[in-house]
Protein backbone atom coordinates (compact mmCIF):
# COMPACT_ATOMS: atom_id res chain seq x y z
CA UNK A 1 0.00 0.00 0.00
CA UNK A 2 1.19 3.50 -0.87
CA UNK A 3 1.44 6.18 1.81
CA UNK A 4 1.89 9.91 1.21
CA UNK A 5 4.92 11.51 2.84
CA UNK A 6 4.11 14.70 4.77
CA UNK A 7 6.51 17.48 5.65
CA UNK A 8 6.80 19.03 9.12
CA UNK A 9 4.17 21.62 8.12
CA UNK A 10 1.63 18.87 7.47
CA UNK A 11 1.69 19.35 3.69
CA UNK A 12 2.13 16.61 1.10
CA UNK A 13 5.65 16.41 -0.31
CA UNK A 14 4.60 14.55 -3.45
CA UNK A 15 6.67 11.55 -2.40
CA UNK A 16 5.22 8.18 -1.42
CA UNK A 17 6.57 5.13 0.36
CA UNK A 18 5.47 1.56 -0.06
CA UNK A 19 4.16 -0.10 3.10
CA UNK A 20 4.10 -3.90 2.53
CA UNK A 21 0.63 -5.39 2.15
CA UNK A 22 1.59 -8.55 4.01
CA UNK A 23 2.25 -6.43 7.12
CA UNK A 24 -0.12 -3.46 6.93
CA UNK A 25 -2.78 -5.10 4.79
CA UNK A 26 -3.35 -8.42 6.56
CA UNK A 27 -6.55 -9.38 8.34
CA UNK A 28 -5.78 -8.50 11.98
CA UNK A 29 -5.89 -11.27 14.56
CA UNK A 30 -7.42 -9.73 17.69
CA UNK A 31 -6.63 -12.65 19.96
CA UNK A 32 -2.88 -12.63 19.42
CA UNK A 33 -2.88 -8.85 19.96
CA UNK A 34 -4.64 -9.47 23.28
CA UNK A 35 -2.07 -12.10 24.24
CA UNK A 36 0.89 -9.85 23.36
CA UNK A 37 -0.52 -6.90 25.32
CA UNK A 38 -1.32 -9.17 28.28
CA UNK A 39 2.21 -10.60 28.24
CA UNK A 40 3.79 -7.13 28.05
CA UNK A 41 1.76 -5.77 30.97
CA UNK A 42 2.33 -8.92 33.03
CA UNK A 43 6.08 -8.56 32.56
CA UNK A 44 5.90 -5.01 33.96
CA UNK A 45 4.54 -6.21 37.31
CA UNK A 46 7.17 -6.25 40.04
CA UNK A 47 5.63 -9.18 41.90
CA UNK A 48 7.30 -8.15 45.18
CA UNK A 49 4.17 -8.67 47.32
CA UNK A 50 4.83 -10.64 50.48
CA UNK A 51 3.05 -11.52 53.74
CA UNK A 52 4.41 -13.26 56.82
CA UNK A 53 3.47 -16.80 57.71
CA UNK A 54 3.19 -18.15 61.25
CA UNK A 55 6.87 -18.98 61.11
CA UNK A 56 7.84 -15.35 60.44
CA UNK A 57 5.60 -13.26 62.70
CA UNK A 58 6.69 -12.26 66.21
CA UNK A 59 5.33 -14.16 69.16
CA UNK A 60 6.06 -16.95 71.59
CA UNK A 61 6.20 -20.49 70.35
CA UNK A 62 4.89 -21.79 73.68
CA UNK A 63 1.68 -23.80 73.62
CA UNK A 64 -1.07 -21.65 75.15
CA UNK A 65 -2.44 -24.38 77.41
CA UNK A 66 -2.42 -28.10 77.71
CA UNK A 67 -4.07 -30.20 75.04
CA UNK A 68 -6.79 -31.80 77.14
CA UNK A 69 -8.76 -31.14 80.27
CA UNK A 70 -9.44 -27.40 79.89
CA UNK A 71 -12.90 -27.68 78.35
CA UNK A 72 -11.75 -25.44 75.54
CA UNK A 73 -10.54 -26.09 72.04
CA UNK A 74 -7.03 -27.28 71.27
CA UNK A 75 -4.60 -24.40 70.74
CA UNK A 76 -1.05 -24.14 69.56
CA UNK A 77 0.90 -20.90 69.96
CA UNK A 78 -0.09 -17.25 69.70
CA UNK A 79 1.24 -17.08 66.10
CA UNK A 80 -1.69 -19.17 64.95
CA UNK A 81 -3.30 -17.57 61.85
CA UNK A 82 -6.65 -17.54 63.66
CA UNK A 83 -5.39 -15.02 66.22
CA UNK A 84 -4.88 -11.30 65.76
CA UNK A 85 -1.24 -10.69 64.85
CA UNK A 86 -0.83 -14.27 63.72
CA UNK A 87 0.54 -15.41 60.39
CA UNK A 88 -1.37 -15.28 57.12
CA UNK A 89 -2.62 -18.43 55.47
CA UNK A 90 -1.90 -18.87 51.74
CA UNK A 91 -0.83 -15.23 51.36
CA UNK A 92 0.98 -13.84 48.29
CA UNK A 93 4.67 -14.53 47.83
CA UNK A 94 7.23 -12.89 45.50
CA UNK A 95 6.78 -14.20 41.98
CA UNK A 96 7.14 -13.31 38.32
CA UNK A 97 3.93 -12.74 36.35
CA UNK A 98 5.69 -12.99 33.00
CA UNK A 99 4.79 -15.86 30.71
CA UNK A 100 6.25 -17.21 27.50
CA UNK A 101 4.85 -16.22 24.15
CA UNK A 102 6.17 -17.78 20.95
CA UNK A 103 8.11 -15.53 18.59
CA UNK A 104 5.70 -16.20 15.71
CA UNK A 105 2.76 -15.17 17.89
CA UNK A 106 4.55 -11.95 18.89
CA UNK A 107 5.36 -11.17 15.26
CA UNK A 108 1.78 -11.80 14.16
CA UNK A 109 0.51 -9.58 17.00
CA UNK A 110 2.80 -6.74 15.93
CA UNK A 111 1.71 -7.04 12.30
CA UNK A 112 -1.95 -7.21 13.35
CA UNK A 113 -1.64 -4.05 15.44
CA UNK A 114 -0.04 -2.23 12.49
CA UNK A 115 -2.83 -3.50 10.24
CA UNK A 116 -5.43 -2.18 12.71
CA UNK A 117 -3.83 1.25 12.57
CA UNK A 118 -3.72 1.16 8.76
CA UNK A 119 -7.40 0.16 8.60
CA UNK A 120 -8.35 3.08 10.83
CA UNK A 121 -6.19 5.56 8.87
CA UNK A 122 -4.15 6.17 12.01
CA UNK A 123 -0.73 5.98 10.34
CA UNK A 124 1.14 9.06 9.09
CA UNK A 125 4.47 9.04 7.25
CA UNK A 126 6.53 12.11 8.07
CA UNK A 127 9.69 13.34 6.41
CA UNK A 128 12.81 12.92 8.55
CA UNK A 129 12.97 15.56 11.28
CA UNK A 130 16.24 17.45 11.50
CA UNK A 131 16.85 19.66 14.53
CA UNK A 132 20.08 21.52 15.25
CA UNK A 133 19.29 21.57 18.96
CA UNK A 134 16.51 20.37 21.29
CA UNK A 135 13.44 22.55 20.85
CA UNK A 136 10.21 21.39 22.48
CA UNK A 137 8.24 24.40 21.22
CA UNK A 138 9.21 23.62 17.62
CA UNK A 139 8.23 19.97 18.01
CA UNK A 140 4.92 21.03 19.55
CA UNK A 141 4.30 23.04 16.38
CA UNK A 142 4.88 19.91 14.28
CA UNK A 143 2.16 18.13 16.27
CA UNK A 144 -0.29 20.96 15.54
CA UNK A 145 0.62 20.93 11.85
CA UNK A 146 -0.10 17.20 11.71
CA UNK A 147 -3.37 17.69 13.66
CA UNK A 148 -2.32 15.15 16.29
CA UNK A 149 -1.86 17.49 19.26
CA UNK A 150 -3.90 16.22 22.22
CA UNK A 151 -3.83 12.65 20.88
CA UNK A 152 -1.65 9.82 22.12
CA UNK A 153 1.03 9.80 19.44
CA UNK A 154 3.89 7.39 18.87
CA UNK A 155 6.80 8.52 16.70
CA UNK A 156 8.83 5.72 15.13
CA UNK A 157 12.41 6.41 14.06
CA UNK A 158 15.01 4.08 12.51
CA UNK A 159 17.77 5.26 14.85
CA UNK A 160 18.17 7.34 17.98
CA UNK A 161 18.39 11.12 17.55
CA UNK A 162 19.30 12.98 20.72
CA UNK A 163 17.87 16.35 19.66
CA UNK A 164 14.55 14.86 18.58
CA UNK A 165 14.24 12.77 21.74
CA UNK A 166 14.97 15.73 24.03
CA UNK A 167 12.44 17.83 22.10
CA UNK A 168 9.52 15.46 22.54
CA UNK A 169 10.13 13.78 25.88
CA UNK A 170 8.31 16.47 27.90
CA UNK A 171 5.28 16.67 25.62
CA UNK A 172 2.12 15.17 27.04
CA UNK A 173 0.79 12.03 25.34
CA UNK A 174 3.79 11.87 22.99
CA UNK A 175 6.20 8.93 22.92
CA UNK A 176 8.92 7.72 20.61
CA UNK A 177 10.38 4.34 19.79
CA UNK A 178 13.07 2.89 17.58
CA UNK A 179 11.83 0.72 14.75
CA UNK A 180 13.85 -2.21 16.12
CA UNK A 181 12.31 -1.83 19.60
CA UNK A 182 8.67 -1.17 18.75
CA UNK A 183 6.21 -3.57 20.37
CA UNK A 184 2.53 -4.40 20.14
CA UNK A 185 1.57 -2.56 23.32
CA UNK A 186 3.16 0.71 22.17
CA UNK A 187 1.29 0.52 18.87
CA UNK A 188 -2.07 -0.36 20.41
CA UNK A 189 -1.71 2.25 23.16
CA UNK A 190 -1.22 5.08 20.64
CA UNK A 191 -4.07 6.86 18.85
CA UNK A 192 -1.81 7.83 15.96
CA UNK A 193 1.35 6.23 14.63
CA UNK A 194 3.79 8.66 13.00
CA UNK A 195 6.51 6.82 11.08
CA UNK A 196 9.51 8.73 9.78
CA UNK A 197 10.16 8.42 6.04
CA UNK A 198 13.44 6.57 6.53
CA UNK A 199 11.81 4.15 8.98
CA UNK A 200 8.95 3.50 6.55
CA UNK A 201 11.45 2.68 3.80
CA UNK A 202 13.01 0.03 6.05
CA UNK A 203 9.75 -1.92 5.90
CA UNK A 204 9.96 -2.10 2.12
CA UNK A 205 13.66 -2.94 2.14
CA UNK A 206 13.26 -5.75 4.65
CA UNK A 207 10.34 -7.08 2.65
CA UNK A 208 12.41 -7.09 -0.52
CA UNK A 209 15.27 -8.93 1.19
CA UNK A 210 12.87 -11.61 2.44
CA UNK A 211 11.57 -12.21 -1.07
Amino acid sequence: MQAEVLDIKGKKTGRTVDLPEDIFGIEPNEHVVYLAVKQFLAAQRQGTHKVKTRLEVKGSSKKLHKQKGTGGSRKGNIRNPLYKGGGTIFGPKPRSYDFKLNRKVKDLAKMSSLAFKAKNNAILVLEDIKLDKPKTKEFSGILKNLSVDGKKTLFVFPEFNDNVYLSLRNLEKVNSALLSDINTYDIVNADVLVISESAAKVFGESQGSEE
